[in-house]
Parts: C-alpha cells; sequence; structure tokens
C-alpha cells in the first residue's frame, strides 16, 4: 500500500521542540514520527511505527533462527514472584508500584526474570525439556529520575528479553555463544557503528557479562580500548592490573608532619615541595592517599558510611562506583554525616581512623593500586599534619578493594599489564543497545526452577538473559545516520524503501509520479509518495524529504518534458537524472541490491 502525504497522519515542524536535547530527540518530532506524552514517553505515530516494527521483525528473524520462541507476558505483574528475589525492595523508587481494589500489591514490569523462570517452572521438569531459549519484545516500564535523550532514556520503552535454560554451565555458554552471535547478525543488518564490550551485571547478578554499544558522542556510556590489543570494555567493568607487592624491609618509619592550611591535594603537594623538598623529583598528587567518603543507602533503607582509599591524582567516579555496588545507592557524604563521627578530621583524614576495627566503624575500601608495599603520603588524623612514609600492609590496610578511581586515556590496558605489553586506553561514548549476561543460577534458585538430570537427581537450572533496547535503537540508529538537513535511515529500517516527489503543478507530473508510485508498489517496493497539491511548493516537498530521510528520493518534476526524473540518493547526496521509462527498473534493482 502506498503511503500518501496528503492523507498520511504526520506534521512537519520547522522548529526543534523546546524539551528535545540531542539531534535524534529533534528530528524524530520534527519529522514526525513521535510526539511526547509526559516526561520519558512518547506515542508513535504512523512513520515512526514503521521505522520500530522494520527493526523489531529483524530481531525476530534472527532470535527465532537460533531456535529461541517468542511469547509474551503481561505488563502489570503481582508483588510475590519479585519478593521472592528481593527485587520488589532492591528496585526501591526505580519502579512503578500500584495497589488494586482488594489492596494487592503491583508492579508495571521493568523485566522478567521471574516470570521466564516460573513459566517455565511450571511446565518444564526433566533435562529433556533443555536447552531451551524464550523470549518476548514488550513494553517495560521504569521509574526515571531524570528521564532525558528523547528514546535514549525513557519510562516507558520497547524491549527484547530473552533468556536461556540449560542443566549445566557448559549449556549456558553455548546458549551465550548462539545469543552472542545472532546479536553480531542484529546488529550488522541494523546498519549502524557500533562495539561490543565487557560489561558488569549490576543487580542482574551473574557472571559474564558484555554490552553492545552504539557509538554516539550524545552516548551515556563511556567505554575504553586498547590502542595495542582487541581489549574493550565499559569504564564500569574496566579492572585495573594491580603493581606487584613490594617489599617494606628498608622503608622508613612514618612519621607525622606539619602541613598547616592543605586541606587539598593541590594545597598539600605544594606544601610538600616548599617546606620537605625529596632528592630524587618533586612531589605529585600520585605519591598521596586521597580518603573520599560516601554513604550508601541500601535497598532496604539501611545507610551506611564508607570510606575509599584512592591515590591523590585520581577521582571517585560515582558512576563507575555505582556500577560496582548496584543496586545499592551511593552519596557523598555531608557535614551532617560527619559530624556523627568526631574521629574524622576534615582534609586530614588518614587511615588510622578508618576501617571497620577503628574507633569510627567507617567500612575502608582501596583502590587496587594501593597493594602491600606503597608508600603515601596521607592525613594524620589531626588537623594540619600529614603522614609521610606510610606503608600498606606494615601501617595500615583495608577491609577490601574497590574498582572506584576514574578510567582515564593513556591508562594501562589491563590484559597488555597482565602479559607485560605497553598497550594503553582511549575513551569513547556510546549508547547501551544491548547487554547479555550468563545469569547462572541466581533466579532459579530463589524460584526453586530444578529438573531431574540424567541420574534421576534434581538440579538447580542456570540460565543466561539477554536484552535488545528496541526502541531506543530507533534512537540510537538515527543519532549515527542522520545530517545537517534531518533523518537518514538504513534502506533495513526507513518507514519505506522511496520518497516519490511530484514538484509542480502540471497534471502531467502527478499522473508521472502516480504511475512509478503504484508501479514500485505492484513490484513490492514500499513508497513514501507525497502527493500534496494545492499551496504545499516544491521546496516544502524537498524539505520534508529530506527530513524524513527515507533513503531514496525520485523526484518528478521540470525534467519529465526531456524525459527524465531525478532520483537522489538521501545519504550520499549524489543526483542522477535517469529516463522515466526505466526508473522503476532501476529502483526495484536499487532496493533490492
Amino acid at each position: 500500500m502506498i503511503l500518501r502525504m496528503s492523507t498520511l497522519f504526520v506534521r512537519t515542524l520547522r522548529d526543534d521542540p523546546a524539551d528535545a536535547e540531542v539531534p535524534s530527540h529533534k528530528l524524530l518530532v520534527r519529522a514526525g514520527y513521535i510526539r511526547r506524552a509526559a516526561p520519558g514517553i512518547y506515542s508513535w505515530l504512523p512513520l515512526g511505527l514503521r521505522v520500530l516494527r522494520r527493526i523489531e521483525t529483524i530481531i525476530r528473524e534472527e532470535m527465532d533462527g537460533i531456535g529461541a520462541q517468542e511469547l509474551s507476558f503481561p505488563a502489570l505483574l503481582p508483588r510475590e514472584p519479585y519478593e521472592a528475589t528481593n527485587r520488589w525492595t532492591e528496585y526501591g523508587d526505580g519502579i512503578f508500584r500500584l495497589k488494586d481494589r482488594k489492596d494487592g500489591d503491583y508492579l508495571l514490569g521493568p523485566t522478567h526474570e521471574e516470570m521466564f523462570t516460573l513459566v517455565v517452572k511450571d511446565m518444564y521438569s526433566s533435562y529433556k525439556d533443555l536447552p531451551l531459549s524464550l523470549y518476548q519484545i514488550q513494553t517495560k516500564y521504569r521509574d526515571e529520575a531524570r528521564p532525558r535523550a528523547g528514546l535514549l532514556r525513557g519510562r516507558e520503552f520497547t524491549m527484547k528479553d530473552s533468556y536461556s535454560f540449560d542443566v549445566d554451565e557448559a549449556g549456558l555458554d553455548e546458549s551465550y555463544q548462539r545469543h552472542r552471535d545472532a546479536y553480531v547478525r542484529i546488529f550488522d543488518r541494523l546498519g549502524f557503528d557500533y562495539v561490543v564490550v565487557k560489561a558488569t551485571s549490576g543487580a542482574m547478578g551473574g557472571s559474564r557479562s558484555e554490552e553492545f554499544l552504539a557509538r554516539a558522542a550524545v552516548g551515556e556510556d563511556t567505554y575504553v580500548r586498547c590502542t595495542t590489543c582487541d581489549y574493550a570494555a565499559n569504564v564500569e567493568a574496566v579492572e585495573v592490573h594491580p603493581p606487584a607487592p613490594s617489599s617494606y624491609d628498608d622503608a622508613p618509619a612514618a612519621r607525622p608532619l606539619p602541613t598547616p592550611d592543605t586541606p587539598t591535594i593541590d594545597t598539600l603537594v605544594a606544601h610538600l615541595n616548599a617546606a620537605f623538598p625529596r632528592d630524587d623529583r618533586p612531589w605529585t598528587a600520585g605519591d598521596t592517599l586521597k580518603n573520599v567518603l560516601v554513604v550508601l543507602t541500601h535497598p532496604d533503607g539501611t545507610r551506611e558510611p564508607v570510606a575509599i582509599g584512592l591515590p591523590g591524582d585520581r577521582e571517585v567516579d560515582q558512576k563507575r562506583l555505582e556500577g560496582q555496588l548496584e543496586p545499592i545507592e551511593v552519596e557523598p557524604m555531608d557535614e551532617a554525616e560527619m559530624r556523627k563521627h568526631p574521629a574524622l578530621v576534615k582534609g586530614y583524614i588518614g587511615p588510622g581512623a578508618l576501617g571497620s576495627e577503628s574507633a569510627s566503624g567507617i567500612r575502608y575500601l582501596l583502590d587496587p593500586r594501593v597493594v602491600e608495599g606503597t608508600r603515601w603520603v596521607t592525613g594524620a588524623d589531626v588537623a594540619g599534619s600529614h603522614v609521610i612514609d606510610l606503608v600498606a600492609g606494615r601501617d595500615f590496610t583495608g577491609d577490601g578493594t574497590v574498582e572506584a578511581a576514574d578510567v582515564r586515556d593513556g591508562d594501562p590496558c589491563p590484559r597488555c599489564a597482565a602479559r607485560g605489553d605497553g598497550g594503553v586506553l582511549e575513551s569513547a561514548r556510546g549508547i547501551e543497545m544491548g547487554h547479555i549476561f550468563q545469569l547462572g543460577r541466581k533466579y532459579a534458585e530463589a524460584l526453586d526452577l530444578k529438573v531431574l538430570d540424567e541420574g534421576g537427581k534434581l538440579v538447580t537450572v542456570t540460565m543466561g538473559s539477554y536484552g535488545i533496547g528496541v526502541t531506543r535503537a530507533v534512537a540510537a540508529i538515527a543519532e549515527g545516520t542522520l545530517d545537517d538537513i534531518g533523518l537518514c535511515w538504513p534502506r533495513n529500517v526507513a518507514p519505506a524503501d522511496v520518497h516519490v516527489v511530484a514538484a509542480g503543478k502540471d497534471e502531467a507530473v502527478f499522473a508521472a509520479a502516480e504511475q512509478i508510485a503504484r508501479d514500485l508498489d505492484a513490484a513490492g517496493v514500499e513508497v513514501l509518495y507525497d502527493d500534496r497539491a494545492g499551496k504545499t511548493s516544491p521546496g516544502v516537498k524537498f524539505k520534508d524529504a529530506e527530513l524524513i530521510g527515507v533513503p531514496t528520493i525520485v523526484v518528478v518534476g521540470k525534467g519529465l518534458a526531456a524525459g527524465t526524473v531525478e532520483v537522489k540518493d538521501r545519504r550520499t547526496g549524489e543526483r542522477v537524472e535517469h529516463p522515466v521509462g526505466d526508473v522503476v527498473d532501476h529502483l526495484v534493482a536499487l532496493v533490492r541490491s
């Protein structure tokens, strides 16, 4: 069926919407693909829905191709399964909760691990039923505190989530690889630039975890890649390769130094170089041990103060820290909380006042670089005083380690460092498009999903989880392919294959354009036909065609008198005059190629 601009439910805009922050959001609204219904919630108009459905079709084809079976769960879910896995509490304010008229608790599904697990438990009981992969493409709901960037961070969105069920880890490895291969095919077909990176599992749990990120300057995820090897990871998942422990047998004893008016790293380093210069080199921020105080809010509401010790030339990356601790929330310790711990001297906090066994009782976590034998300058827990030559392992220890320090361009690649090679990291931004996990038995154990193995023994099923942001894919593809004048869709996901524009008032122009549109439609080519007459000028039609972004634009206009029409490649801007008599064959071949 031909889509006709004269009757299509669309209204293009010349100005950007006031609430739009990123290019894809601006253009999807201006081109008539989506409309805002509420913060983070959008209505899908006919053009947008066609793009969304094409993406879903690609995903379904590849998921069906690996033997996964589609089902669909409700979005309105009971509390009990999420209570059993503790996620009713863990999600905190991140989900929409509601009560029915009988005072029963429900939620709008943010994700469906519990439901997949329970339906398999209800129907399968033997190893002979496995392996099994199930998936759905369904609307999800999360109460984002700060919905932003249009479709990239919304409160209602469509996801493809699939789950694999296996008897053992070997089976899980195979299921994971099948899904990973399918994801590569899906993202190749969607037609945008992406990278696969190591990731954290966060609140999902599990072991192996990878993200598929669309490269984009507006992406909310930062990832790093090695300049030498193929290592790539989300910054939240980077694991610092620690230096080898060193001997401290000949290290001088730790001693306090007067360091008045040095509450910051910069002032401390300046004072050390002025008052206590080194013989070998100047003091640097990397010689100091910074102790950063935060407060963790656990899902049950419990608040816990924690200190993080890291080199003074580093900052705590809150998103990276939250990635290690999710679903725990993290915030800097404020003055009111500081006053509850009189052993802490602001600006001069040292390991002596920290640790579970200390007077403050504050858990003390160390950066992996703070290994046994390393020597530091740090706070003496006395105003105006620091300690020099404080040796890790001899003078202080932590309660554990944490990957919380910022990751920077030029940092050693963890993989290369472990091999003694010299690769370094460089960073870029990306949009998370897909995330795959080896969940293991977390949800199966919580919900008692077991099957009989070959020996007749009950064993807990092991699971994998695999997600794709479908509505997010619309924005990510748009973001990666748009240009200064509008959207520019890859053919696989465009709302139509060819955009025919009747440019002029001559009846012969409209008759020729109509015939081209009909012949293309008869050949199975999806056509958007700008048949608007009256006051709609050719200039307006051209601008709309460029804004809407169908990959091939055919202009029937002045050239018709000479027997030609213009065929424009929307992505390259190339324009070619074709004889009107063979243009349909040319376009059919172009689309099918």
